[in-house]
């Protein structure tokens, strides 16, 4: 694998015309990562595949995980922690982690090139990026949804949550783009094949929203200026795109919100604000 000194240097295709570019390049729960770049400040929100696919699906896009500045992690579980600690040691990456978070992930990080702390609520600052952490209900030791600002944008991502809580409803509001979890659809839930337990947990408010739950928000977030929702978090069991979109489109009325869902199988289109 290349080394952060040899590798191309991707360029953000129409970075340079926009004010902050995302792109999903996986949801679902074998693997959650999201790209957000200013042009000059680069990031991933989660690392929850194997670093080489990740790698690829940045290729897809003319990106290179060598050009990171940073990533940033929202809870323990392997399908966002994953291929975080290779992609810090094999390109010299940052990385941001709660105290309590890295305590949770214990050896499953490995060495890494630097890491900081953040504490949920603190802003911090990653080139011309302001990152705001903040607390999310979900069955992990600390686990946090992020909102990123640059030049005049703001975006929002809150996956992994079973409640949205009065505190994710304000970190959320005024964002140009989200990134909501529509994780199951509640019948498909009952009638599938999980045990009860899971069942359970997944329903809980420490587990994961459903469609019905994500429009409800979604309805609670609107205003003139959101353009863009992209649904996350899917189950594979127990729901489907077409469901999602469905369920959470009643909320967007007459809006010209655009709403679209991310998969676990492919890199999601990218989007420039």
């Amino acid at each position: 694998m290349p080394d952060s000194a040899t590798a191309r240097h991707s360029t953000d295709p129409g970075a340079a015309s926009a004010r902050l570019m995302a792109c999903v390049l996986a949801s679902g729960s074998k693997g959650n990562a999201v790209y957000l770049s200013s042009g000059e400040t680069r990031i991933l929100v989660d690392a929850g595949l194997s670093g080489r696919e990740i790698e690829r699906r940045m290729a897809e896009r003319q990106l290179s995980a060598a050009d990171l500045n940073a990533i940033l992690v929202t809870h323990e579980h392997a399908d966002h922690l994953q291929g975080v600690g290779v992609l810090s040691r094999r390109y010299q990456i940052p990385i941001h982690i709660s105290r309590r978070t890295a305590q949770a992930a214990g050896g499953r990080l490995g060495r890494v090139a630097a890491l900081t702390h953040f504490r949920c609520g603190s802003r911090f600052q990653i080139g011309d990026l302001e990152i705001h952490p903040f607390t999310t209900t979900h069955d992990a030791a600390d686990s946090a949804g992020f909102t990123v600002r640059c030049n005049g944008c703001k975006a929002g991502i809150a996956t992994d949550l079973g409640l949205a809580t009065e505190l994710v409803k304000r970190h959320l509001t005024g964002c140009q783009l989200l990134v909501l979890e529509a994780n199951h659809d509640p019948q498909m839930l009952i009638d599938g094949p999980y045990p009860w337990p899971l069942k359970q947990r997944i329903r809980g408010r420490n587990g994961h929203l459903s469609n019905a739950q994500c429009r409800d928000l979604l309805g609670e977030l609107l205003h003139p200026g959101l353009l863009h929702v992209i649904l996350a978090h899917l189950s594979e069991n127990n729901n489907s795109p077409t469901q999602a979109l469905n369920t959470v489109s009643e909320a967007l009325q007459d809006h010209a919100t655009r709403l679209s869902a991310a998969t676990q199988e492919a890199i999601g289109e990218t989007i420039y604000l």
